[in-house]
């Protein structure tokens, strides 16, 4: 009964920690989420369990050896595949990638738990929210970031002004004619700015809609 009580204790705390992970990832709308990695998790548990004490009844010290790390092994390995269907390109910039490093953590987390390393669990835990959270944070105070302009506009002379006026690092230009026609020669700009605060791109969004011909903006 003792065996019993202990293989699901670790699978619930397993569920718990990753449904922390989890619930990081959903409040910021990733991909992969709270059911996501508490599956991933109570998986990789499973699978260490059976690794562990699922052959029990067959070993014998003489006849039988079996190796416990060899099923929980292709864990790593698997949840790869996994981890890839969350990384999305995007034109010229990947999306995913912190995701898809949050299931691998969290199947590693599983796998402690599973292993009865309950400290190290816990602590990786810890370390990855701090990781999600508080150097999410750290990282938009101090890094600057790309956002993607993309301006339809009948005349582009007074937007490119505006954006070499606004201060922002200007990465990249791409200028396409997005009309033929001679009476309405609509010009599409596609611009990569950096940028540390979304409230100086809303400024600056709002700038150049004000700005006569411009047709539309998009941001990404």
């Amino acid at each position: 009964m003792g065996l019993e009580f202990e293989i699901v204790l670790r699978l619930v705390i397993s569920g718990v920690l990753a449904a922390l992970i989890g619930w990081e990832r959903k409040s910021r709308d990733k991909e992969a989420g709270l059911r996501t990695h508490f599956v991933v998790s109570v998986g990789s548990t499973l699978i260490m369990l059976v690794s562990k004490y699922g052959f029990n009844d067959i070993l014998h010290p003489y006849t039988v050896v079996l190796d416990p790390s060899r099923i929980a092994a292709q864990v790593v390995s698997g949840i790869g595949f996994l981890g890839a269907g969350t990384i999305l390109v995007q034109r010229q910039s990947i999306k995913g990638l912190t995701t898809a490093a949050g299931l691998w953590a969290t199947a590693g987390i599983g796998l402690a738990i599973g292993a009865g390393m309950y400290t190290a669990g816990i602590a990786a835990t810890i370390l990855v929210l701090i990781a999600l959270e508080l150097l999410n944070r750290t990282d938009k105070w101090f890094f600057s970031k790309s956002k993607r302009f993309v301006i339809r506009a009948l005349n582009i002379n007074p937007v490119l002004a505006t954006l070499n006026e606004s201060g922002f690092k200007i990465r990249k230009i791409q200028i396409n004619n997005a009309s033929t026609s001679s009476e309405n020669q609509e010009v599409a700009l596609t611009v990569m700015l950096e940028a540390k605060k979304d409230a100086d791109i809303q400024t600056l969004i709002v700038t150049i809609q004000q700005i006569t011909g411009v047709l539309s903006i998009k941001v990404d």
